[in-house]
């Protein structure tokens, strides 16, 4: 009994601090620094232990995924030196801005290994600064999102308005639109490119209005790039929404359709295209790409190489370390 009552009591009288005093206690340890903590003591043994173990799975997992990226088959084509004329090989710009010159051109790509449908097609821009400040300023995401209904513009400098009239989409970015076509046939037969669902989902649902129509897009003097169709919203104009996603880096490759049917080895595509757009004049360059994806996504061997040359550098010094506590021991 008498044991009963005594724990009873402090039962009671723990219940009995108020709780602010238990959390000042807290709050007092903690910044005392006198809170229990794990001190590790890092023992040779441990840090070699530590080294080899973190070479272990590092250098599996970068094999896995460098294998994975070499399993893309992706196909490259530069085409906008071979399909200027050869009497405008010298004057590139003054043939890419005569419109009375024909812009069509054919490539063919050879097929080298089976390429395992979807086949995504993207077009590759370098030398290209999407990121440039003023052109990266130059677009009002609430016009894309309501249209005519707002008014403030002024973001979109210098392309805001042509003949007194508000422009929609405004801005640099939709004023230099990509704007060549690409077909592809093999054999005899065309194939067929799916170009819905290139952009993001996100974008067409809460970036670009549904009952936006373009309105005096590409009427001025200067023509930046590709026209829009005013019979469509911008939310089903994907090629816009697309191009809009400016990119990081001055070479960039951003997705223009999908072939959804296999390519087996040996083949060949005639590629048709129109060289509309205007990369010359800043020294760009074009080029088209084919490529399959993996479960890590388009060819990048990059994050396979940073894996294995992680883990074999803890490979290295794990062994470094191993040697020298071998060679001079300390006891601890």
């Amino acid at each position: 009994m008498e044991v009963d009552g005594s724990a009873s009591t402090v039962s009671r009288g723990a219940q009995s601090i108020p709780l602010q005093s238990r959390r000042q206690r807290a709050f007092y340890q903690f910044t005392q620094q006198s809170l229990p903590a794990c001190k590790p003591v890092l023992t040779p043994a441990w840090v070699i232990t530590t080294f080899l173990l973190v070479g272990a799975i590092f250098i599996p997992v970068g094999l896995i995924t460098l294998h994975a990226s070499q399993n893309v088959v992706e196909i490259v084509d530069q085409y906008d030196t071979e399909c200027v004329p050869e009497a405008f090989k010298s004057n590139k710009v003054a043939y890419i801005k005569d419109n009375l010159i024909s812009k069509n051109c054919s490539r063919y790509l050879k097929v080298y290994k089976h390429m395992k449908a979807p086949i995504y097609i993207y077009y590759q821009l370098d030398n290209y600064y999407q990121n440039h400040r003023r052109y990266v300023k130059s677009r009002s995401d609430q016009q894309l999102l309501h249209g005519l209904g707002y008014n403030d513009t002024s973001s979109c400098k210098p392309e805001e308005s042509k003949n007194g009239l508000p422009t929609v989409p405004c801005g640099l970015i939709a004023w230099s639109l990509f704007n060549d076509t690409y077909t592809f046939i093999r054999g005899r037969t065309e194939l067929k490119v799916n170009r819905k669902n290139i952009a993001w989902k996100s974008d067409r649902d809460h970036k670009f209005g549904k009952h936006v129509y373009p309105f005096n897009f590409q009427n001025g003097t200067l023509i930046g790039g590709g026209k829009l169709d005013p019979r469509i919203p911008l939310s089903d104009q994907e090629d816009l929404i697309v191009w809009m996603r400016t990119a990081a880096l001055p070479s960039f490759r951003k997705l223009y359709g999908r072939i959804e049917e296999d390519l087996d080895a040996d083949d060949v595509l005639v590629v048709n295209l129109t060289n509309n757009y205007n990369t010359y004049s800043f020294g760009g360059k074009k080029k088209i790409v084919l490529s399959t994806s993996s479960w890590l996504g388009g060819k990048n061997d990059f994050l396979g190489l940073a894996y294995t040359f992680v883990g074999s550098t803890s490979i290295f010094i794990s062994v470094v370390f191993l040697l020298l506590h071998m060679k001079n021991p300390r006891t601890l």
